[in-house]
């Protein structure tokens, strides 16, 4: 993380953007560079348990790197328990509503005098699948892939992709050999990329705490080798932001 002072950090009120079809009340955490812009900025889309204070952290801790850095709130009408299911079915698809709050994110970003134009689209977990789509025809100059699902056909979703930054835990039963897939993907595309797999971390590896409910904190533990992993974490970090800066790059 480079040193250039503590961001600010605030709530912002995303319902100006009025596209059609976006969630009512949308908001996000928004983190702005310490200094003067303008700087390149990254739609941040959190992990599976929502807006937490992990992920507002992580808004923050990219902020300390240069960008400026939003992440819309996917589950402003009901939380994880009630949207969950719907905002996987859209990712899946994509279509539905949670494309139009990070498009309605993408386009505050960009109409901001300090953001350069440039824009990336970075997520964890139900987030970093999120991302993975995103990256072909969205409007995103790179994406940062973190532990998340691949599509079923990955060939169709790369067409047209940005350049693609992927990182994944080698404790994660549930992503077993995605790292490798999605790299050997990008490299018969010729699509630009860094994928890496960490043979000593899970899911959900980036945070710098567990989320979820605690009751179910052992299961994730045990199935998913979830939580913190500090070194891999720290590379990865780092990996990214030297791609999303390669990338982003008037």
């Amino acid at each position: 993380m480079s040193e250039l002072g503590a961001p600010t950090v605030s709530d912002v009120d995303l319902t100006g953007q009025a596209l059609v079809g976006m969630s009512p009340g949308l908001h996000g955490v928004l983190a702005v560079p310490a200094g003067e812009g303008p700087w390149p900025a990254v739609v941040m889309v959190h992990e599976a348990f929502g807006l937490t204070d992990v992920m507002k952290r992580q808004v923050e801790r990219m902020a300390a790197s240069g960008f400026l850095v939003l992440m819309p709130d996917l589950f402003v009408d009901g939380g994880p328990r009630k949207c969950l299911r719907a905002t996987f079915a859209a990712i899946t698809s994509g279509r539905g509503r949670v494309w139009i709050d990070v498009e309605a994110a993408r386009s505050y970003l960009v109409g901001r005098e300090d953001c350069t134009g440039r824009v990336g689209v970075l997520g964890f977990c139900m987030g970093g699948g999120f991302a993975l789509v995103a990256a072909a025809d969205r409007g995103f100059d790179v994406a940062s892939v973190n532990y998340g699902r691949l599509p079923r056909d990955l060939d169709d979703a790369l067409t047209g992709a940005c350049p693609i930054v992927g990182s994944y835990g080698g404790r994660d039963n549930s992503l077993r050999g995605a790292a490798a897939k999605l790299d050997a993907a990008l490299e018969a595309r010729g699509i630009p990329h860094d994928v890496k797999e960490y043979p000593s971390a899970g899911h959900s590896f980036l945070n710098d705490a567990p989320t979820g409910p605690a009751a179910l904190r052992p299961l994730m533990k045990a199935i998913l080798g979830a939580g913190p992993e500090p070194e891999a974490a720290a590379d990865a970090w780092a990996r990214i932001d030297d791609f999303f800066r390669l990338h982003l790059a008037d």
